[in-house]
């Protein structure tokens, strides 16, 4: 089953249009069914969960879908957690913990594959986002990976946790800092004092707010131009909703540029 959020640290929705998404997504989670299921074993099962990523979309559908891309698709300048194009004409939102075992099998499994097609290509931009949903170990190790991030090695940690499924001790502030220096951070003073900062905190907990506003409650979840696909899902499944998206947002621009 799903791993659930705290009830208490829910956020309320904001307007209608967040609120019809909450329950999108929360269809999209309730049918994602054994996506952390095996999360204290480790087990090798791949998740049954089926992506809604059908071609044909309702209009009214269509649009909080974009409302929720422009919502969530930050394409800052020069974001650490981010990678490929700011103008990806796709941008997939990854909500993540890193003690969740299926999101350590998206990175090892799924992405690869789709950054060689996608985002080395121009066509989609991964933006990641620290979802902590299992306590202090996951928020240290999160906060560690933005640490890496001021030093220009967001990826190369976050490879580097996800490499094994680790839990509790094995992200002790220690451990952390022997990864880092493993991914190549080279200030690990300055590693140890961005970890424990009042920065990454806020960084942090931008993240998680984000995440709970939209209704998102279990790892790993994702958002692909604002389209929900829940779970650890085979990468046939992210290609196909990527090359939808992206024909979408080309027909888009068709026309508006027939419409000048």
């Amino acid at each position: 089953m799903p791993v659930s959020a705290s009830p208490t640290r829910k956020l309320a929705a904001v307007g209608a249009v967040i609120a019809l998404v909450v329950a999108l997504i929360a269809i999209a989670v309730a049918v994602g069914s054994s996506v952390e299921g095996d999360r204290d074993t480790g087990g090798t099962d791949a998740p049954e969960a089926a992506a809604s990523t059908a071609p044909q979309v309702d209009p009214a559908q269509q649009k909080m879908f974009d409302d929720l891309a422009k919502r969530t698709s930050r394409r800052a300048d020069g974001d650490p957690l981010a990678i490929g194009k700011k103008d990806a004409p796709v941008v997939l939102v990854e909500y993540a913990d890193y003690q969740c075992s299926f999101c350590g099998r998206f990175t090892r499994e799924t992405q690869p594959g789709l950054i060689k097609k996608f985002v080395d290509q121009g066509t989609l931009r991964i933006e990641f986002r620290n979802f902590t949903v299992f306590g202090a170990h996951s928020e240290r190790a999160a906060r560690a990976s933005w640490a890496a991030g001021q030093q220009g090695k967001f990826w190369q940690l976050h490879d580097e946790l996800y490499a094994k499924t680790r839990k509790g001790a094995a992200l002790a502030e220690d451990k952390l800092v022997e990864m880092a220096r493993k991914s190549g951070v080279d200030d690990l003073d300055k590693f140890r004092t961005d970890m424990n900062s009042a920065d990454a905190e806020r960084a942090l907990k931008k993240d998680q707010d984000e995440g709970y506003q939209l209704g998102v409650q279990s790892t790993p979840s994702f958002l692909v131009n604002g389209r929900p696909v829940a779970g650890a899902q085979p990468q046939e499944v992210f290609a196909r909703a990527i090359e939808e998206a992206a024909a979408r947002a080309k027909h888009g621009t068709a026309d508006k540029g027939a419409g000048k």
